[in-house]
């Protein structure tokens, strides 16, 4: 997954004017308490970022792609 592409699905799925709070304020447990521009920052893969968030903020399997069905979401690790 691209970091653009990471971006582009925060925005689609959390709405744009929440996505950048969250991704600033929002500490993932299974990534060591880091917030998700710590863990990019540091070398997490967006996709690991991605899932982890997906998961802690209980975003259901059908809705992690935003809506656009034709989307590829690399499968967690």
């Amino acid at each position: 997954m691209l970091l653009s592409d990471f971006w582009a699905l925060l925005d689609d799925v959390f709405g744009s004017a929440y996505a950048r709070t969250l991704a600033r304020e929002h500490h993932l447990t299974v990534l060591d308490d880091r917030t998700v521009i710590q863990a990019l920052d540091e070398g997490v893969a967006p996709r690991d970022v991605w899932h982890a968030l997906c998961d802690e903020m209980d975003v259901p399997e059908a809705a992690r792609d935003g809506g656009d069905r034709t989307r590829l979401i690399p499968p967690a690790r």
